[in-house]
């Protein structure tokens, strides 16, 4: 029977990869057989790592039954997956975010979720020995997704074990890490064929602060400019976004990789009042810029408070 193995919504290079990097590790190591799929269609880095490495991109899909059997990567929150994945028969999660519930299995699984920047850093600790033996592409799918999750070993969420992993795959590659991270990151930053709409659904979790739903947002970019001269169109798309998606607010925060810092935009007295109390700072303006901010998973999400 076949195992599907996806990761969030808006996957990006780390949900994306990260599936087929398992599917293909199940498949052809632990004697199954399994398939990668997403849940929506690929940010453009993930799109750039797919061609890159050869990939096909793999099948979007909508929800799964309860007669599939599902590998759950790169998350464990209910709202990143489909509407019936309690459901579904999950065999397996991997994942490097924190615990959030909510997730019902039909046995006992394996469950493997540690404190390092990258779901594929994990999988390359699990298949241990097995890590020689990979192709060429399945290497070079896991040390991208290493590259972007910690901005090329810039986000604080870098450990030493994430840069030694990726440092030894770019060795066995013979890859030069500074320049796929540019050419992972001019992908990034390349969003002028996106809606406003769309820049804010990219790269977002859902997420409750004080009784408020949001939609967290964060474009990581070289190019911040870009970004930041389509703020007024963006601001006015936030009420539309947060009133289909079922949210109090959209907050976005454009990261910038190479001044590693972050701008978030103030629409609203709501997104001020919840700025100065989670980040200390005096807004005065429509945007407010953070010093230091790269990182939703520790930096952003666990400051935010009303």
């Amino acid at each position: 029977m076949t195992t599907l193995v996806f990761g969030h919504k808006s996957p990006d290079t780390d949900a994306t990869m990260s599936a087929i990097i398992w599917a293909w590790y199940l498949t052809h190591r632990r004697g199954g057989h399994a398939e990668p799929r997403l849940l929506g269609q690929p940010n453009t880095e993930a799109a750039f790592v797919l061609k890159h490495w050869g990939f096909a991109q793999p099948p979007i899909i909508a929800d799964v039954s309860a007669d599939d059997r599902v590998v759950i990567v790169d998350t464990n929150n209910p709202a990143e997956l489909p509407p019936s994945i309690n459901d579904a028969n999950i065999m397996a999660i991997i994942d490097h975010h924190m615990l959030v519930g909510g997730l019902r299995t039909k046995t006992p699984i394996n469950v493997v979720m540690r404190p390092l920047a990258c779901t594929a850093t994990v999988m390359h600790d699990i298949m241990g020995d097995d890590v020689a033996g990979l192709p060429r592409e399945i290497k070079g799918a896991m040390l991208s997704c290493i590259l972007s999750d910690t901005l090329a070993f810039r986000s604080p969420t870098t450990t030493g074990h994430d840069k030694a992993v990726a440092e030894k795959l770019a060795a066995d590659l013979g890859v030069s890490i500074p320049d796929l991270a540019d050419a992972m990151f001019a992908a990034k930053s390349d969003v002028s064929a996106f809606s406003d709409a769309a820049l804010l659904r990219m790269d977002s979790k859902e997420y409750t602060v004080a009784g408020k739903e949001l939609r967290v947002s964060v474009l990581e970019t070289t190019s911040p400019k870009v970004v930041l001269d389509r703020k007024a169109s963006l601001m006015r798309s936030m009420a539309d976004v947060a009133r289909e998606d079922g949210a109090d607010q959209v907050l976005l925060f454009v990261v910038d990789i190479l001044r590693e810092e972050a701008t978030l935009l103030v629409p609203n007295d709501l997104v001020k009042q919840m700025a100065e109390a989670s980040f200390g700072v005096k807004v005065t303006g429509d945007t407010v810029v953070l010093p230091g901010v790269m990182s939703r998973k520790k930096q952003i999400l666990p400051a935010l408070k009303l």
